[in-house]
């Protein structure tokens, strides 16, 4: 066994506080331990806790956020106490599995402790629960905490639990775990000289890389780690590395190493190892060597500042991955594996000012991440309300309403959040619940085997290939002879007999249907709404009502149907990674009880008719679609009144004059009085349902409405008390002193007023007005041609006034007609004088 003795004579930083953390543990069951990279946590701090006498036996889980670092964990650990793993430390995660009956410090991969947990609450056999790397802040870091903290406080007072990090705020932490005691250990690291080489003018990343590394190699000793934001510039780096060194061999010799999480664990081994004597090594990695891995032998960084993340948009059910600016905290560990174990340098591909416009820390993924598996998950540990747990930082709710709607379609859980039976099924074959809902249903035609298979694509990137055709991939997948590929059929063929187990457990009939399902018809048990139909240059409709692209040079453009597995973008443009072709017979099958057959009454403004259509429709998507003839209906009417109202406008209806006139009255009313209706063009507009589609019943285009029509309906707005009252206070006509009737005009600029010749108010002595004599008409007086000669609203002061100068050139004009000195006491009239 170890002692702390032996483990002091690493040197390792971490050993400096080892004393203060066992006695922290010893007298209470919660801490924080903050250490920065390389100072020894991982590896020493749990086989310094296996020595305490609290553990009683009991089990050490460490957990870790990837099963590489696990992996890499759990190794070093063992070789430390001179085991073989399994023995006194195990590690538990895919393909990476070594327990033993004597295993007591056991290194898990975070999602690995969240089913243990949720499975046996009370965590028997477990002494302490070490959250490692919590700074990476991944989401079933954040809910395995949660979940811990409950079974503590509820099951076992005496289990102990510390949070490991290596840049996190500590006191918030602590807080969340009641202000649990903070152990710091400050550490050591050696100098890094930094050189800031700015950034690419001509947008060439990759090509600033390059020369990067060979500045490094040409000035620097060691090896280099090289940060890169993803798989594919991790690989096009790969090959441009090594056409440079072809033109220009280093010496001495270089490895080339990649290292990503879809790697194997060889190829992995190959980038952590330390290079063989006499060789230099560069790593090409991910945000993935940050702080979980100590990669030997590097002492020269090359930071590009740039990692990928995920980002879910809930409103199109949509995880992609953006390529951001990496925080400060995150370069500053990049920076710190330099100086690991001698003297650094790193390259910075930035400017040095840029560094503190940098975001702190990154984002938490349980605030930009699908939350459907943490849903299902708590509502199996009995939780409705996910807001009930502990959170550092609570999930959003937007996130939270998808990810509940998305499980009450499949049946997971029902209207209240709890699990239900079948959710439990779902539950048991542990992978994503619409993956699982597929493999459960792929039961029913004897395809689970396949259906696992085609999950395992999915969820374990790089097998199979890379083509978007998921149908090509698993052919491939069934015939690769790699390692990581016989692992995942293994593991295919044991959720595939659990699916048959669970499913023969559960069913209320026969199993086995007729007819068997493609690839895309497996996958629509799992995505029924990214059933997809082809729209044009690669552009795909969703059933959801998404759009999404293909690649028109991809075969797999020339689908008329798809089933997507896999989007990446906005929910405006989001690019297909993965998918299948459906052909139309299958559809139905598939989907058959979804389809439905509508008929649809659109209005067609070149024509100002309703155009009747009958249309087969798969939600979003329309299948099949025939003109039919319109019935003369409230529907049919009711889409007529929409296409006047929204499409060409009210004004377009064959208003009479008189109609016309009635709504300027209304409306010069109204502007006095608000109890008057409104019955201008918007108002009318926003109220077509009510006002004027009743009034449309059997018309079927604008040529059949007449003005009785709009009469009926214009009748209906204006209540009978208002009616009688309208004629007194704004009266259509008025009554010349020649017993003409003419109109008013309410809708002018100086409304109410009328347009008369000048002879016709002969004999007039007061000004006309309506509203009890109240209101005064503007008058527009014209000759006897019906030409404006003066406007006025003061009839007595015209022919006082002006009327002389007026007569005068009237007279000259129109000598046939009368023209009197005084037109007060004059006869009106309409007729020129009779020829002598």
């Amino acid at each position: 066994m170890v002692t702390n003795d032996d483990l002091s004579r690493l040197g390792l930083p971490i050993c400096e506080v080892l004393d203060d953390l066992e006695g922290t543990l010893n007298a209470a069951t919660r801490a924080v331990l903050v250490a920065p990279p390389g100072a020894g946590k991982t590896t020493v701090v749990p086989l310094a806790l296996h020595q305490a006498e609290w553990r009683a036996g009991g089990r050490i889980l460490v957990l870790e956020p990837r099963r590489i670092a696990a992996r890499a964990a759990a190794g070093r650990m063992a070789q430390l106490l001179g085991e073989q793993l399994g023995g006194t430390v195990g590690v538990r995660a895919r393909f990476a599995s070594k327990v033993g009956p004597q295993t007591e410090v056991e290194v898990i991969t975070e999602g690995v402790f969240t089913r243990m947990i949720i499975d046996d609450p009370a965590l028997e056999g477990v002494a302490a629960v070490i959250f490692d790397e919590f700074h990476e802040r991944s989401i079933d870091s954040d809910l395995g905490l949660a979940l811990a903290l409950e079974a503590q406080a509820g099951l076992r007072e005496d289990l102990r639990i510390l949070v490991m990090s290596a840049t996190l705020d500590g006191a918030r932490v602590a807080c969340l775990l009641g202000d649990a005691p903070v152990v710091t250990s400050e550490g050591r690291s050696y100098p890094v000289i930094t050189h800031y080489l700015g950034r690419a003018r001509d947008g060439r990343a990759e090509q600033a890389v390059v020369q990067a590394v060979q500045t490094a190699l040409r000035e620097e000793t060691g090896s280099i780690l090289v940060f890169l934001p993803g798989q594919g510039e991790i690989l096009r780096m790969a090959e441009n590395l090594e056409r440079a060194l072809a033109r220009q061999p280093a010496s001495p010799p270089v490895i080339i190493a990649p290292l990503y999480g879809a790697m194997s664990p060889e190829a992995q081994d190959i980038a952590i190892m330390p290079p063989p004597a006499g060789q230099r090594k560069i790593v090409l990695a991910t945000a993935i060597a940050e702080t979980s891995l100590t990669i030997e032998g590097v002492r020269v960084v090359i930071d590009a500042g740039l990692a990928r993340v995920p980002r879910y948009d809930a409103g199109a059910r949509v995880t992609r991955l953006e390529t951001v600016r990496v925080s400060r905290a995150s370069a500053d560990q990049r920076r710190g594996r330099a100086g690991r174990t001698e003297p650094g340098v790193c390259y910075r591909l930035w400017h040095e000012p840029e560094t503190q416009g940098l975001r702190p820390f990154e984002a938490p993924e349980i605030v930009t991440a699908d939350l459907t598996s943490l849903l299902i998950d708590c509502a199996a540990w009995g939780v409705a309300d996910v807001f009930q747990l502990p959170w550092i930082d609570p999930p959003p709710a937007g996130n939270v309403t998808v990810a509940r709607a998305g499980l009450e379609r499949l049946g997971a859980i029902d209207a209240s959040g709890r699990l239900t039976r079948h959710g439990k099924v779902l539950r048991a074959l542990a992978m994503p619940p619409h993956l699982a809902a597929m493999v459960i249903g792929a039961v029913a035609y004897g395809q689970e085997r396949q259906a696992a298979e085609i999950a395992a694509l999915l969820v374990e990137r790089g097998i199979g290939g890379r083509s978007i055709d998921l149908d090509r991939r698993w052919q491939n997948f069934r015939h690769e002879r790699s390692r990581r590929s016989q692992q995942m059929r293994d593991l295919s063929a044991r959720w595939s007999d659990a699916a048959r187990r669970l499913a023969e457990r559960t069913a209320d009939n026969d199993l086995e249907a007729s007819v068997a399902l493609s690839v895309a018809g497996l996958l629509a048990l799992a995505f029924p709404d990214r059933i997809a139909k082809r729209r044009s240059n690669g552009r795909y409709l969703l059933a959801s009502g998404r759009g999404a692209r293909l690649d028109t040079a991809d075969p797999l453009a020339a689908a008329e149907f798809l089933v997507v597995a896999e989007l990446q973008g906005s929910a405006a443009a989001s690019q297909i990674l993965a998918a299948a072709g459906l052909d139309t017979a299958e559809l139905e099958k598939i989907a058959g009880q979804r389809i439905e057959e509508v008929e649809t009454f659109d209005f067609d403004p070149a024509v100002k008719a309703v155009r009747a259509r009958r249309i087969q429709r798969l939600e979003a998507i329309k299948l099949s679609e025939e003109a039919i003839a319109a019935p003369r209906d409230e529907v049919a009417a009711h889409a007529l009144a929409r296409g006047i109202a929204e499409d060409i406008g009210i004004h377009h209806l064959p208003w009479s004059k008189a109609q016309i006139q009635l709504r300027a009255r209304v409306g010069f009313l109204r502007a006095a009085e608000l109890a008057w209706p409104d019955l201008s063009d918007a108002a009318l507009k926003a109220v077509w349902q009510t006002w004027l589609a009743p009034f449309l019943i059997g018309k079927l285009a604008c040529a059949d409405i007449t003005a009785d029509d709009l009469a009926a309906a214009l009748d209906a707005l204006i209540p009978w008390e208002m009616r009688q009252r309208l004629d007194k206070a704004a009266p259509t006509h008025f009554i010349a002193p020649t017993g003409n009737r003419i109109a008013i005009d309410y809708s002018g600029e100086h409304a109410p007023s009328i347009a008369v010749r000048v002879q016709e108010l002969y004999g007039l002595k007061d000004h006309p007005a309506i509203a009890g004599e109240r209101l005064p008409l503007t008058l527009y007086l014209l000759s006897p041609a019906q030409r404006p000669i003066q406007v006025t609203r003061d009839l007595p002061g015209f022919w006082a006034g002006s009327w002389r100068d007026v007569k005068a050139e009237m007279k000259g004009r129109y000598p046939r007609h009368v023209w009197p000195d005084d037109p007060a006491n004059a006869l009106p009239t309409v007729r020129a004088k009779p020829r002598s």
